[in-house]
């Protein structure tokens, strides 16, 4: 339903079935990444994605995230991937460029090459913050990562 009339509106379309989602997941504060893995993976099924169609890769950290999603994004076989893994504050400036210099990663990866990435990279002042967001944003990336593709598809 058209909110306005006479004006196309795309709505969001949730359903996975066939497409291939590739998974990267940053090892470094591994229980926060499991967590988000777990999250996510069972909401894309919940969308109809296959296992079958999924791809989990793991790196060490949020740095070396977007490297691996762009050379899965160049391989052209995924319709939609979802970086997954937590920075946590410390006691130094190291935080702020983690977790900068990986968003910015993440975006390039996407506008770079076309293919929707969902950025499920935890960026929080503890561990208790970490735990507290990791299963709904794990799921969130799920919805983004399906809706994407399918509102691309839709606009081509």
């Amino acid at each position: 339903m058209s909110r306005y009339d006479n004006i196309e509106e795309f709505e969001p379309d949730h359903r996975g079935a066939g497409l291939r989602i590739g998974i990267v997941v940053g090892r470094f504060n591994s229980d926060i990444g499991e967590g988000l893995l777990s999250s996510c993976t069972a909401e894309l099924a919940k969308f109809g994605v296959s296992p079958r169609d999924m791809r989990i890769a793991t790196v060490p950290g949020a740095l070396e995230i977007p490297l691996v999603l762009q050379t899965m994004a160049q391989s052209g076989n995924y319709d939609a991937l979802i970086a997954l893994g937590a920075v946590i504050r410390g006691e130094t400036y190291h935080f702020e460029i983690v977790s900068n210099e990986s968003c910015a990663g993440i975006t390039r990866v996407q506008l770079d090459t076309g293919v929707p990435v969902a950025n499920g990279i935890l960026t929080t002042e503890d561990d208790d913050q970490a735990l507290a967001r990791m299963a709904q944003k794990g799921a969130d990336c799920a919805l983004a990562a399906v809706e994407m593709v399918n509102l691309l598809r839709k606009i081509k």
